[in-house]
């Protein structure tokens, strides 16, 4: 059963790790994929080939979620394209960790403005074709760290933090238009990035977890596509933390 049968979907951050996972998973759903990378054109480009091979419409877009006007102009390109917008999912984010006392005034506003306000930027941008329309889903991608914090990670903390107060304001006032707002909290999960990391510090990590392993990005995918689909349209305003029982 596809659960996401002609709908439009936006992904920042698309081109790998969680945000191709997502991409992936919403296509073998029947969804049709726009998405942004911001510098691997070439992987982008192989991905939107194979994802229309699952007889989707999918196009990579090069676009910075952090700046306002590309982010108007992305939404602009991706309604011409598509026709319209049904969900947007912000997940383009990056970190700068360092303790409080080393963490430059610069890693602090770099972190914020490419987690927090792309989902500003981007949010506003979709806002007017989805009152248009009356419907829409808006999935926000924050973290464990934005709900209890990380050492070392004061500038992603808060920037994921933001996004969890955000969503739920944007819920509180669109809800009368159909338009729903949620977040999800991944925990530890394993992508291109960690495999770099040390195995023994990872496993370290794992054991850790109630369910004793890291997450997949499909993982995080699968609750987007109940977040997306008409499964949860009694669902706004909510953070559901996919993290194999971290926070438990």
């Amino acid at each position: 059963m596809k659960l996401l049968e002609n709908k439009n979907v936006i992904i920042t951050g698309g081109s790998r790790g969680i945000g191709k996972g997502i991409a992936e998973v919403f296509a073998q759903h029947g969804a049709n994929v726009a998405f942004t990378y911001n510098s691997s054109k070439e992987a982008a480009e192989t991905l939107a080939k194979d994802l229309e091979k699952l007889g989707i419409k999918a196009k990579a877009y090069q676009s910075d979620a952090s700046d306002f006007d590309q982010a108007q102009q992305l939404a602009s390109d991706v309604i011409k394209d598509f026709g319209s917008v049904d969900v947007l999912i912000n997940n383009a984010g990056i970190t700068k960790d360092n303790l409080l006392m080393r963490m430059s005034e610069e890693d602090f506003n770099k972190v914020i403005e490419v987690n927090l306000n792309s989902v500003f930027n981007l949010t506003k941008a979709v806002l007017r074709p989805m009152l248009k329309q009356r419907h829409g889903s808006i999935i926000n991608m924050s973290s464990v760290v934005g709900i209890k914090g990380n050492a070392g990670q004061a500038n992603y903390s808060a920037s994921k933090a933001g996004i969890i107060g955000f969503s739920k304001s944007v819920a509180l006032e669109l809800g009368s238009r159909n338009i729903r707002s949620n977040v999800i909290a991944p925990g530890f999960i394993e992508t291109e990035m960690t495999a770099k990391l040390d195995e023994a510090t990872v496993d370290s990590w794992r054991q850790a977890i109630p369910l004793k392993r890291g997450g997949t990005p499909t993982d995080i995918a699968n609750a987007c596509v109940f977040l997306a689909s008409d499964m949860s349209t009694y669902i706004t305003g909510q953070t559901l933390s996919v993290d194999g029982g971290m926070l438990t």
